[in-house]
């Protein structure tokens, strides 16, 4: 009897690295984890210890650390790398240079090792990583995937559930899009609560108040940053993220999540990975859903595109000058 052995690797075992692990583990999403991360022994010793723990879940999962190139072999990698220093304010782009020189270093090195199944991106800031990583890869844009404002598209459905009765989040249909970052925005016409929208439900509610839809959209857009004041980094919420993503990739589960992806004219926007609604599936992006959005929703669009580009381009000119430096 022939199987397929399901292989996830890991680049980067910090907090959400370490938090990602678990969550495969705990949910048997792989069959083989692969751990790698530039402190070698760190890696081996999470290895070790993820390995303690296996006779006690549900899992049968083998977990393995590797170098770097030892990823190759995965059908899906999570990239939770980061630099070493730490976000002074709410803006995840204060973290490029350090991160941009990071995929500068791991993606040609997995090239050349023959990785061909699909990169899944929580390195800040989001959007811009996610696209190095496309465009160093030579991957097919469809096998590249930022978190992008997944997350933040959960925290809008919890904000929104805790103001009109605790209505199930899963039971809400509501985004974040555009960038990982301080221009994210509500996509407000597009909120459904059972398939009612948002509009409609408020009508029909005579015990509950309309939403502030600014202060929820606030609220949405930086609860991250409430975290890491708090407790100085956010893990578990982003690390069952990519977990999640993992799973419904190698389930094929052909789900709708808002994700960072590369556009080629969706939405009116070309050459950048940003935050929208698409199919998650085996082949990756499956599919780019394209939202109707207001005059006000577009302008919100176009104007995180436009600072997204700005960055990349940014990024792009800083690594020439610097290999002509060399």
């Amino acid at each position: 009897m022939s199987k397929t052995i399901r292989k996830v690797g890991i680049v980067g075992i910090g907090n959400v690295g370490k938090a990602a692990a678990s969550a495969i583990l705990h949910e048997n999403i792989a069959d083989e984890l692969y751990l790698s991360d530039i402190d070698s022994e760190r890696a081996k010793g999470e290895a070790y210890d993820f390995a303690d723990s296996i006779e006690v879940t549900p899992s049968r999962t083998r977990v393995f650390d590797v170098p770097l190139e030892g990823l190759a072999v995965c059908d899906v990698i999570l990239v939770a790398v980061t630099e070493r220093s730490q976000m002074i304010s709410s803006s995840r782009l204060e973290l490029l240079k350090g991160t941009a020189a990071i995929a500068y270093d791991i993606v040609p090195r997995l090239r050349q090792a023959g990785f061909k199944g699909i990169y899944v991106i929580a390195t800040n800031p989001c959007d811009i990583i996610s696209y190095l990583f496309y465009k160093l890869s030579g991957l097919p844009k469809e096998r590249v995937i930022g978190t992008g404002t997944a997350l933040d598209s959960m925290r809008l459905r919890r904000q929104i559930s805790n103001l009109i009765g605790g209505i199930d989040p899963r039971s809400i249909s509501a985004y974040m899009l555009g960038e990982h970052g301080d221009s994210q925005f509500a996509a407000w016409s597009q909120v459904r609560i059972g398939g009612q929208s948002l509009d409609e439900f408020e009508a029909e509610s005579t015990e509950l108040t309309a939403l502030n839809r600014d202060e929820v959209e606030e609220a949405a857009r930086h609860f991250g940053w409430e975290i890491h004041k708090r407790k100085g980094n956010t893990q578990f919420g982003i690390g069952n993220q990519l977990a999640t993503f993992a799973k419904n990739i190698l389930n094929d589960a052909r789900n709708i999540t808002p994700a960072s992806v590369v556009l080629e004219g969706e939405y009116g926007q070309n050459d950048l990975s940003i935050g929208v609604p698409i199919v998650l599936g085996r082949n990756g992006v499956e599919k780019i859903l394209h939202f109707h959005l207001t005059d006000k929703e577009k302008q919100a669009f176009d104007a995180s595109a436009e600072l997204i580009k700005g960055y990349i381009q940014k990024t792009l000119d800083d690594h020439q000058e610097e290999t002509v430096e060399k």
